[in-house]
């Protein structure tokens, strides 16, 4: 998921298309750079021929917090607004762990968290992304609720479904003592906090993959897509991460391909684009940038697997 600085500093340096990007039927973006501000992740997702798109609304490898100005949050509602790009996902700091056995990383996890609601709410984003931690010194059920009690003290007194925000659930790669590697965890977990919080489900194609389901096979597709929707409901997955996979299905590891270049491969990403339950979510890839223009392209890759005519702007 990480950009580069240079590249993305290039993306802006780009003159604007002289036409706006044609339109899919689908809701599809990447993982955006908020380099020079925050603001400027819009532009460039528009420049990448996006219509949704993703960020980190702070440093994702530290905790020091960071203060956005209404200036930029304005600015990002103004190009979002130009550009048509909905729905906004924040994707919140890798360090923080909810489901953590030692207090002080719990309590920095728990704050760290907060400012990521507040910051989602100040940008006025749709949904915010969260793994759901590592139980490790304890036991699954026992890392579930805290997870689901340390959410919930994170949003207490914010009007998460007054500002339009969800906190979405993402599945993991299935590593040893990590939560969410199975459908069922995921939906503990959101049957869990329903009653606290807006929630919902964030579904990550290469996590589904490595942890064990088969979404290659026709038929391996039909039954996780099956098994997602009797323990989440497809239409709890507000968004998918659309990322190829490096390792085998089953490796639990977590290693992020170009759309197509690994072992999912092009005709699964094309089941899951055009399947009609799933026109409301978005698709975001957090593919790698290996070579200059790969964001570009996976994004291409992703709109042009999308069967039917284009959406018209309205």
């Amino acid at each position: 998921m990480p950009r580069s600085l240079a590249r993305e500093q290039d993306i802006l340096k780009l003159p604007p298309p002289k036409q706006r990007p044609p339109l899919t039927l689908r809701r599809i973006g990447i993982h955006t750079s908020v380099a020079g501000g925050v603001e400027n992740a819009a532009e460039r997702a528009y420049r990448l021929g996006c219509n949704t798109f993703q960020i980190f609304s702070s440093s994702p490898r530290q905790w020091a917090p960071y203060q956005l100005g209404r200036p930029q949050c304005e600015e990002m509602k103004r190009l979002r607004e130009k550009y048509d790009l909905k729905p906004l996902i924040i994707h919140t700091n890798y360090l923080i762990n909810l489901a953590s056995t030692t207090d002080l990383f719990l309590k920095k996890s728990v704050e760290a968290f907060r400012g990521e609601i507040e910051r989602a709410l100040a940008l006025c984003a749709e949904y915010l992304v969260l793994h759901p931690g590592s139980f490790r010194g304890a036991d699954r059920e026992r890392g579930l609720m805290q997870t689901a009690a340390a959410i919930a003290a994170a949003g207490r007194g914010l009007d998460l479904s007054g500002g339009g925000l969800t906190i979405l659930i993402e599945n993991t790669a299935g590593a040893e003592h990590s939560l969410g590697a199975t459908f069922e965890q995921v939906a503990e977990l959101i049957h869990h906090l329903k009653p606290h919080v807006p929630v919902a489900a964030c579904i990550d194609t290469c996590h589904t993959h490595v942890s064990g389901y088969d979404i290659v096979s026709e038929r391996g597709f039909r039954h996780t897509l099956g098994t997602l929707d009797v323990s989440i409901g497809l239409g709890n997955v507000r968004v998918w991460h659309c990322n190829d996979a490096k390792a085998a299905r089953g490796s639990r590891l977590d290693r992020h391909q170009h759309i197509g270049k690994g072992m999912i491969g092009l005709k699964a990403f094309e089941r899951l684009l055009n399947d009609p339950r799933l026109m409301s979510a978005a698709f975001i890839a957090e593919t790698p940038i290996d070579a200059p223009g790969d964001d570009r392209r996976n994004v291409s890759t992703l709109k042009k697997l999308v069967r039917g005519r284009q959406k018209p702007r309205r």
